[in-house]
């Protein structure tokens, strides 16, 4: 981040990916004084200034929206690959939107068409910036450069009503046209959007020239048994259609599948939170293991084979406990992220001693609305806050005062970096409002979507590097 002044009378606060899908920038200005990093929530902005985006920290940065807000999404796996690299990208996902009185959907969406830049072993110095951010094409393919440039993202839609607003949707990662939905009704519905996704892949342009049409669909289960609404919902990753769901009345329900399309729903709920249930992720090692986290300040692991009542709990923080993630290249370890803005990191092997923190953060202000550690660096984890910040960290990383010294001498008259932040943070993305939900794509190493109450931003910061398995590992899923 860079501060810089503008018409005090017109200025506005911008940050990384915060302009809208349909809109451009064409600021090239460059500071001619050293630069001051901006300290997001301990920087305060002097009249006339703003906050300008770097677009050479992201190798890729689009936004886009559906319409109403979508305080929930997930991102579907698909067939085009394993482990993806080249640009230009296709990906898949599902959302849901909180339509304030107007019927509420789910978005069944695809963009294909997605530019970036390829990343140089050695980064070269340039002194000109493209800033239009969301066709966001700079240093993108030769070919297209040389045919007048990339063109921009398609984006295609399909949408089936649904009753209520959409808290929660999570898609079965082994049946990924199998998707949960927790809806403001207090229902859990299970869906097959089996029809759909095979029409956003046959399709080459828009699917329909009016996004606003909204079919009408039966869900495959419609769970009534819930006292109240619910956020909590995790699909396991072991067993194909084993799912559990938890409500605001402290009960977590457990689903397990019948057949294709149906399933068989415990009527006797988990029990042992005393305030609601606010998330919850299945072991990625053990298929009977999971853990919820609770607005009693708690995390529970619990273990289906023995009753109803959790193996383990304990106190995580000071305040409710929003999220949580279970880290599938390190099963040990666990992220949680609590409504005082903090958020630390268990090695649950450590459960018995007493104390299985590992590590523990301060840094965000307000409340930690999503955590997800990469699918594909075994260190490194995402965090989006209600302070508007979307941040990454590796976990890997510690202060090394002497290489500090060093860079400190060789960029001192270029920029005045603060001395206090963590070491582990490496990232810090901003311009959505009221961010609520992040997650990794599994099959495109380095790419982050986010959504919140403005729109979802596509991002792939240019420092984040990822060891990619052998090349025989892109054949298709």
């Amino acid at each position: 981040m860079v501060r810089s002044l503008k018409n005090p009378k017109k200025a506005k606060r911008k940050s990384k990916g915060s302009k809208k899908a349909d809109e451009s920038s064409s600021s090239n200005a460059i500071p001619s004084m050293p630069a001051k990093v901006w300290q997001p929530g301990v920087d305060a902005l002097e009249e006339g200034e703003e906050l300008q985006c770097d677009p050479s920290a992201y190798n890729s940065l689009h936004a886009f929206h559906i319409g109403w807000p979508c305080l929930s999404f997930d991102v579907v796996r698909d067939s085009l690959g394993l482990v993806r690299t080249e640009f230009p990208h296709t990906i898949y996902c599902v959302t849901g939107t909180q339509a304030n009185n107007a019927p509420n959907s789910i978005g069944i969406f695809k963009i294909s068409n997605i530019s970036g830049k390829r990343r140089e072993l050695v980064p070269t110095k340039t002194s000109n910036a493209d800033t239009d951010m969301d066709s966001d094409s700079s240093d993108s393919d030769e070919d297209e450069m040389e045919n007048e440039g990339p063109k921009a993202p398609v984006f295609q839609v399909r949408k089936v009503f649904h009753e209520g607003c959409v808290n929660r949707i999570r898609a079965m990662t082994q049946k990924p046209h199998i998707c949960a939905t927790w809806g403001d009704t207090g229902h859990v519905q299970i869906w097959d959007f089996s029809s759909h996704l095979n029409a956003l892949a046959e399709a080459e342009t828009n699917v329909s020239k009016d996004a606003s049409t909204v079919s009408t669909q039966t869900p495959l289960v419609k769970f009534t048994g819930h006292k109240d609404e619910g956020y909590a919902i995790d699909w396991s990753p072991l067993v194909p259609g084993r799912l559990v769901s938890g409500d605001c009345k402290n009960c977590i329900h457990l689903w397990e599948p019948a057949s294709d399309s149906t399933w068989n729903v415990d009527s006797k709920p988990f029990a042992g939170h005393t305030g609601s249930v606010e998330d919850l992720q299945w072991s990625p090692t053990e298929p009977y293991v999971f853990a919820s986290s609770s607005v009693d300040k708690t995390i529970a692991i619990w273990d289906t084979r023995l009753g109803k009542s959790p193996a383990t709990s304990f106190k995580a923080h000071n305040t409710d406990v929003n999220v949580i993630s279970w880290n599938r290249l390190a099963s040990c370890m666990l992220a949680s992220g609590s409504d005082d803005g903090t958020f630390s990191i268990r090695d649950l092997r450590l459960l018995k001693e007493g104390d299985s923190v590992v590590a523990h953060f301060e840094y965000h202000k307000h409340p930690i609305t999503s955590i997800e550690w990469s699918p594909h660096e075994a260190s490194t984890l995402a965090v989006s806050s209600s302070d508007n910040q979307l941040t990454i960290w590796d976990l890997s990383l510690e202060r090394d005062e002497e290489e500090e010294a060093e860079f400190k001498a060789k960029t001192q008259e270029e920029v005045h970096a603060p001395t206090d932040l963590p070491p582990q943070l490496l990232f810090v993305h901003q311009g959505q409002k009221d961010l609520k939900e992040l997650h990794w794509h599994t099959q495109i190493p380095g790419m982050l979507i986010s959504t919140a109450a403005d729109g979802f931003n596509i991002l792939m910061p240019s420092n984040i590097e990822t060891n990619l398995p052998p090349a025989n590992a892109n054949a298709n899923a």
